[in-house]
């Protein structure tokens, strides 16, 4: 019988933020999070370059859009924001950790999503927000 817990993903992950950062640089939880005002008690990261791209694109600072590489250095576990409750099992591969991450590249060029693509999704938050729905279960 084996005791190991079965690995999730096996990567590569990436972070999308609007963060200056550098490579060998800790990300971790209990900062100010990308979209809410509020300190969040877990890192969140992808293993698709798409959900990465979101998460540069909608994050709330004026800064540059980067998506980093990273390696976690601990347990994680599925993203409960996304899996199972805006789409069925993980096809996001969006995951969250008490433990830090540590960027390891950062990708050079990326194709954004459209300005109407993005500008859609953000008029999409703002509606679930008035609605009382824009929640983030940390």
């Amino acid at each position: 019988m084996n005791d190991k817990k079965a690995v999730l993903d096996n990567g590569p992950f990436f972070h999308g933020t609007k963060a200056e950062l550098n490579i060998g640089d800790l990300l971790e939880p209990q900062y100010v999070s990308n979209y809410q005002d509020k300190k969040s008690n877990f890192i969140y990261f992808t293993a698709t370059l798409d959900a990465a791209k979101w998460g540069a694109e909608l994050a709330t600072s004026k800064s540059k859009e980067r998506i980093y590489v990273v390696e976690p250095l601990g347990e994680f576990e599925n993203d409960p924001n996304v899996t199972d409750k805006r789409f069925p099992g993980n096809p996001t591969r969006s995951y969250r950790s008490k433990s830090p991450l540590k960027i390891v590249a950062e990708l050079g060029s990326w194709n954004r999503h459209s300005d109407e693509e993005v500008n859609h999704m953000l008029t999409s938050l703002k509606k679930l927000r008035e609605q009382g729905k824009a929640v983030i279960f940390d």
